[in-house]
């Protein structure tokens, strides 16, 4: 008997649809059958009838939760939906693990398997197609260049006309990872003078094929899997010493630094916003409720500060960009469907090197490794990376996008 996918109808406050009616198509076409909740993708300008031409059929959320195999979410459902999953199902999207690792506890306990993108180990190459963190932060971070520039209040390249010349702006980023290299580029090709700073010396020639100025720090942030590791009070301190004469030299900061689960290092003091310039503009895709990159963001607002500077939190860029960021991270979603279902069954080989991690619950266990950590259970002996030339080489080129810190291009 085929195994049942459906998507659910994300909160108000996302646009994004954890299925594409092209996604959907094929899975159709291997033989699944898809359920879509009614509404699902009309924030990512899907209507309905692109799912039905797909083959998918249109029901009540009710029936989208209790018919499936497969649940497909962007973001974590709310309790009631996660406390009526069944034993056997298994739920795929952004679900905070590390943030609330005791209600992933809960789903163990209900016999829920749920797979978490923020738990994927990136540095494996056959990891790539499955990595939604990175495919989001793509978006984020051309969309963090195109909000930055829409705000300033002067030319981004140089202009000669004939009433002068107007100067290009000077454009910092903060964290050289996925998010940050596309707000470069985007920047760059803008016409502004761009520079990136990275904790690690690995994204010299990266940042620098782009066009801008490579600049560094001499702490070191890189940890295990991929993911940048917290920094101490000192390390983070140093840092930001480091930083200050950087920022103060640009018209336009984007800060792209996140540790999954951990409040936001702090890149950009109070007193680097005061000694900011009159009309500067900062771009915080970290700001969350944890906290974020820059003193006095706040998530999803722009504060005005004494001295004229404008900080805008923007950790829902992806959402302000559903169409292209639902296509994107739905094929992620594909990508692990995949791999876990072999003849019409759903295999969870919790000794693979990527879905031993990838997998938060299965069987009624916390698998994960870092879940594991976060909720203090005993941890097995670790799992070893794949150690191919291509992982060797992506363990150098995205680790993550972390200024910093960053422990994940979470949005």
């Amino acid at each position: 008997m085929p195994l049942t996918i459906s998507t659910l109808k994300e909160d108000e406050n996302e646009n994004r649809v954890a299925l594409s009616p092209e996604v959907v198509s094929r899975f159709v076409k291997s033989g699944f059958q898809v359920l879509v909740e009614k509404g699902s993708g009309e924030k990512s300008y899907f209507p309905d009838q692109s799912y039905t031409d797909a083959g998918a059929k249109i029901v009540s959320r009710d029936q989208a939760i209790s018919d499936s195999n497969i649940i497909a979410v962007v973001n974590r459902p709310d309790e009631k939906t996660l406390g009526s999953l069944k034993s056997g199902q298994l739920i795929i999207g952004l679900l905070n693990t590390l943030i609330d690792p005791d209600g992933m506890k809960k789903l163990a306990d209900q016999g829920v398997t749920s797979l978490s993108f923020e738990l994927l180990p990136r540095t494996v190459s056959r990891a790539q197609t499955m990595d939604a963190l990175s495919s989001q932060s793509s978006v984020a971070g051309y969309k963090a260049a195109l909000v930055a520039a829409d705000t300033f209040d002067r030319y981004l390249p140089m202009m000669i006309t004939a009433a002068g010349t107007a100067k290009p702006a000077k454009v910092l980023v903060l964290g050289t990872g996925v998010a940050g290299l596309q707000a470069i580029g985007t920047a760059k090709r803008l016409g502004a003078i761009v520079s990136g700073y990275d904790v690690r010396a690995a994204s010299k020639g990266e940042v620098e094929s782009l066009g801008a100025t490579f600049l560094t720090s001499s702490v070191s942030a890189t940890g295990e899997g991929g993911y940048a590791r917290q920094l101490s009070p000192e390390e983070q301190q140093k840092q930001q010493d480091e930083l200050a004469g950087f920022i103060k030299q640009n018209d336009i900061v984007i800060t792209t630094a996140q540790v999954p689960g951990r409040k936001p290092p702090l890149l950009v003091t109070q007193k680097s916003v005061e000694e900011a310039q009159p009309g500067s503009i900062f771009v915080d895709l970290a700001a969350s409720d944890l906290g974020g990159n820059v003193a006095g963001s706040k998530p999803n607002e722009t504060v005005k500060t004494d001295n004229d500077v404008l900080i805008i939190g923007a950790p829902d860029l992806p959402s302000q960009m559903a169409t292209s960021s639902s296509e994107m991270y739905s094929k992620n979603v594909q990508a692990v469907i995949n791999d876990v279902v072999k003849d019409d069954k759903i295999t969870i080989d919790v000794k693979d090197d990527v879905l031993s991690e990838l997998t938060a619950t299965y069987n009624g266990k916390i698998i994960s490794t870092r879940l594991r950590k976060a909720l203090n259970l005993p941890v097995e002996e670790e799992k070893k990376p794949s150690t191919s030339p291509d992982d060797k080489q992506n363990a150098d080129k995205k680790p993550s996008d972390a200024a910093n810190n960053k422990g994940g291009d979470q949005q």
